[in-house]
C-alpha cells in the first residue's frame, strides 16, 4: 500500500510539472498562427476598379516559346465559354469575391468564381516530388511574420495568367505574399516565374476589401456563363 500511494503522488507530480514545463514553453507557430495578425479568414472583394490583366505591371519579354503561344493559342474567351478553371494567379483577376478560412496547419481559399476551394498547406510539408500538373497547381505556405508566403508550382499549360494573353507553361512558378494592411485590407504581392514563357520573372500586385455582411453564392459556370447565355435585350438578370 505504501508503496502504491507513494507510486502515485510521484506521478501527481510528474504531471503538475508537465504542465508546469508546457505552460512556461516558448511559443510555437502553432500558437503564433493564432496572432490576430495572421488571420486573414473573410469574403474579400477587389479594391477600386476591377481589372482582368496584369499587364499594367509591366510584365516581361516573351521567350520564342512564349510568343509561338500566343499566336497558336486559343483566345481568352473560349476558355470562359468552356468553363476552363482560371488557375493561379488569374484567379485573383475575376470579379467575383472569395473567401479565407483558417484551419490547423492549412489555409482555404474559396473562391466564388467556378465555387473553387484552392488549399494552401502550412505544415511545414514540401511540394511532392511526383506532382500531377493542374488548372490551380500545388500550395504550400509558410508565415513570414505576419505575410503568408505561399509557393505554388504544377501547374498545366491550360490556362492564361490573367485575362489577356499571357500564357505560361507548366513550368510556371508562382509566389504570393498574402497580408492584412490593418483590418480590412488584404495585399497580394505576385511573382510570377516561368522560365520557358518568359525572360525574366515579373511581378503584380492585387488589393482586396474586407467584407464582413458578404456571403459567398453559388457560381456555377455553365449556368451562370454570360458568353454561353446572354442576358435579353441587352440587360443583365439581378
Amino acid at each position: 500500500m505504501r508503496y502504491r500511494i507513494t507510486t502515485i503522488a510521484f506521478m501527481l507530480g510528474l504531471s503538475v510539472g508537465s504542465l508546469a514545463n508546457v505552460s512556461a514553453a516558448p511559443q510555437t507557430e502553432k500558437t503564433k498562427d493564432s496572432d490576430p495578425a495572421r488571420d486573414l479568414s473573410g469574403v474579400w472583394f477587389t479594391q477600386g476598379k476591377v481589372r482582368a490583366n496584369f499587364a499594367f505591371d509591366g510584365g516581361a519579354p516573351f521567350l520564342p516559346w512564349g510568343e509561338e503561344r500566343v499566336k497558336a493559342g486559343p483566345q481568352k474567351d473560349t476558355l470562359v465559354v468552356l468553363c476552363i478553371p482560371p488557375g493561379v494567379p488569374r484567379a485573383w483577376t475575376e470579379p467575383y469575391p472569395f473567401e479565407i478560412v483558417m484551419l490547423p496547419q492549412r489555409v482555404l481559399v474559396i473562391y466564388e468564381y467556378q465555387h473553387l476551394i484552392r488549399q494552401i498547406y502550412t505544415d511545414g510539408r514540401d511540394h511532392p516530388k511526383d506532382l500531377t500538373p493542374t488548372y490551380m497547381g500545388n500550395s504550400v505556405g509558410k508565415w513570414d511574420g505576419n505575410t503568408l508566403v505561399v509557393d505554388t508550382i504544377g501547374f498545366n499549360d491550360k490556362t492564361w495568367i490573367d485575362g489577356t494573353k499571357h500564357p505560361h507553361s507548366d513550368a510556371l512558378h508562382v509566389v504570393e505574399r498574402i497580408q492584412k494592411v490593418g483590418n480590412e485590407v488584404l495585399k497580394i504581392d505576385i511573382t510570377i516565374d516561368d522560365p520557358k514563357t518568359y525572360t525574366k520573372p515579373w511581378t503584380a500586385q492585387r488589393v482586396f476589401d474586407l467584407k464582413p455582411d458578404w456571403e459567398i453564392s453559388e457560381q456555377v459556370c455553365e449556368e451562370n456563363n454570360t458568353y454561353l447565355f446572354p442576358p435579353e435585350n441587352g440587360k443583365t438578370e439581378k
